[in-house]
């Protein structure tokens, strides 16, 4: 969301060339969160870009009902996120986002209660701690997400991975690596930057 859109082709492949295998793909409906981004067009194009790096695509649906949705993404996907309060049916969700060849996440954002992720114990994958309030790029890291983290790693087996979203830059990445968290999307802190490839190689280095 954050990319210049008329550069980010060559843009994949330098993050690619450097060592960048997970890209993320925040798809918003205008309803669930305030803003409308991307669909499965653009999530293939990505897809078609990162694949024969040996990368792999982690799409965030922060929209209303996901589940139709479900097909026309998964095909360009290895990684689905649903929010927890986007659909009462997210233990089938889950199952769907696995039926069809996807890693199964649920979202939550800085509001949502442990409770809806220690229910899918077992339907899950990998949890999406949200370090914002979802729907535009470049807000600032919340300063309880890293306490939250660390709830939810204490409360999930050691399979499922956490993935911190929103706010992710030098300043903040290493209290959500030490938090517990495993997967960092960070999205403005490198496509803002003057060279998007040195960002990335920074962050990486400091996420060892």
């Amino acid at each position: 969301m954050s990319a210049d859109m008329t550069a980010l082709g060559a843009q994949l492949g330098d993050l690619c060339a450097a060592g960048a295998r997970v890209f993320h793909v925040d798809v918003m409906d205008g309803h669930f969160v305030p803003n409308l981004t991307v669909g499965p067009d653009f999530t293939a194009a990505v897809a078609r870009s990162v694949r024969p790096h040996g990368g792999l695509v982690d799409v965030h649906l922060m929209v209303e009902r996901p589940g139709p949705l479900l097909e026309l993404f998964a095909p360009h996907a290895n990684a689905i996120s649903v929010h927890a309060e986007a659909d009462p049916h997210l233990h089938r969700l889950m199952a769907e986002i696995r039926r069809l060849g996807c890693a199964a996440g649920v979202a939550i954002n800085p509001g949502t209660p442990l409770d809806f992720v220690t229910e899918l114990i077992g339907s899950i994958d990998f949890v999406n701690c949200m370090a914002v309030n979802p729907g535009f790029a470049g807000q600032s890291f919340i300063a309880t997400t890293p306490n939250k983290v660390g709830r939810l790693r204490a409360a999930l087996p050691d399979e499922v991975w956490i993935e911190v979203d929103g706010g992710i830059g030098l300043g903040t990445l290493v209290q959500a690596r030490d938090a517990g968290a495993s997967w960092l999307v960070s999205a403005s802190a490198i496509f803002s930057a003057d060279n998007p490839v040195d960002a990335y190689r920074s962050l990486a280095e400091l996420a060892g």
